[in-house]
């Protein structure tokens, strides 16, 4: 039996009939390429496997981390050393298995590869579904494996330097009783880091999820101004749980750039509300 789908080539070519069996050929060589970009990625972590280990996924432990300096003297400034200053964990890391600190090593390549790899694998991704969007389509989401991968590796980075230190910093400084000693497993450590750092790049993708609902008529920009109240106490719920310390400075440091990106969204639909009236009178 056949399905309909596009000849891969983009589209300006010519359109023609795949079977499903061809269309998943297809899919299969673009998931090879992006698996294999996926290793390349994990051998260059293999490579600089020190500097990985130690400067990046140990860095939030140690007191010269980049971050602690400057939210230190950002606190200065304000008066509010006491909220904004950090100072690294002191924390002994352990490994309770005998494979463990190798099948943690393991995930990091693996992780490692994929968010080093993420703009060759949205690509591939990006290719495989080209062919079936219309050439306004098309003309509509010109730059999006740019601008995907932007706010991926910004989100990355704010995930890194902003919630993985306070996050760490208050479950390393929080004890039920002061004879009770925070001792961590390095698997522990990277399951929790590890989240924090993906999960950011991935929120980071609000306004190109909007953008994209708006253009397939699920949400308008008043739609969204009309709920800015349910996000704000959404956004603030998800901060809270990201930075679970108890003072407000934290939260808010990550809640701001959600509700920025929430705002940013607002403006990117309501460009495409009035283009889809332009063309609607147009039409008509």
């Amino acid at each position: 039996m056949a399905l309909s789908f596009f000849k891969r080539g983009g589209g300006n070519d010519e359109r023609a009939e795949m079977s499903f069996i061809d269309h998943l050929e297809v899919l299969r060589g673009h998931l090879f390429r992006s698996v294999l970009a996926i290793t390349i990625g994990a051998i260059l972590i293999v490579v600089y496997r020190d500097f990985v280990v130690k400067r990046i996924l140990l860095g939030p432990t140690h007191s010269d981390f980049p971050t602690y300096g400057v939210l230190c003297r950002i606190g200065r400034y304000l008066n509010l050393e006491k909220a904004l200053c950090m100072k690294g964990l002191s924390i002994q890391m352990q490994s309770t298995g005998v494979a463990n600190q190798f099948s943690t090593f393991i995930s990091v390549m693996l992780i490692g590869g994929i968010i080093l790899a993420f703009p060759y694998i949205f690509w591939e991704f990006w290719r495989f579904i080209r062919p079936a969007l219309t050439k306004k389509e098309l003309k509509n989401t010109r730059g999006v494996i740019f601008w995907v991968s932007v706010l991926f590796f910004i989100g990355v980075a704010f995930g890194y330097f902003v919630i993985a230190p306070y996050t760490l910093n208050f479950f390393g400084n929080f004890q039920l009783d002061e004879n009770i000693e925070n001792r961590w497993t390095i698997a522990s450590y990277f399951d929790t880091l590890i989240p924090l750092v993906l999960g950011s790049g991935l929120a980071f993708q609000l306004p190109l999820l909007m953008i994209l609902l708006a253009k397939i008529g699920i949400v308008s920009a008043s739609y969204l101004r009309r709920m800015w109240k349910y996000a704000v106490v959404i956004i603030m719920i998800v901060a809270g749980v990201i930075t679970p310390g108890p003072d407000v400075i934290s939260q808010m440091t990550v809640a701001i750039p959600l509700l920025l990106l929430y705002g940013v969204s607002i403006l990117l639909t309501r460009r495409i509300d009035k283009r889809k009236a332009e063309e609607e009178k147009e039409w008509s």
